[in-house]
């Protein structure tokens, strides 16, 4: 399973695979239609207080992922929907924040390579 990330507002491609949208939220302004979204993972996004007190600050970044870890661990059904995922292939998480470096699904990315190597 190979895990790329992007932007939900860049134009989707062929070679995403399957697009799972990784945020509790849906992106302002993006139709479904235009999002060609497979899979939602809205209750695996961080929760609001956690997103809140987070705010894409790169000096909490580390404090950031354990805390968002605990609240997977704790909820480990919010997973469940892309278990079953061909271990081959593209997947795409994407997402709607214009920081690309400092986000939840970079976080997810990692944590969900590590659970299912």
């Amino acid at each position: 399973m190979v895990i790329k990330l992007k932007r939900v507002y860049e134009k989707p491609e062929s070679d995403d695979g399957i697009r799972i949208l990784v945020e509790r939220l849906w992106p302002r302004g993006l139709s479904k239609e235009k999002a060609r979204v497979d899979i939602w993972l809205k209750n695996a996004a961080p929760s609001s207080e956690l997103r809140k007190w987070f705010a894409h600050d790169p000096a909490k970044w580390e404090e950031f992922k354990k805390r968002y870890y605990a609240e997977l661990k704790k909820n480990p059904a919010a997973l469940d929907p892309i278990s079953n995922l061909p271990k081959k292939g593209n997947i795409t998480f994407v997402f709607a924040s214009k920081e690309e470096e400092f986000n939840n699904a970079v976080a997810l990315k990692e944590y969900v390579e590590k659970l299912f190597k």
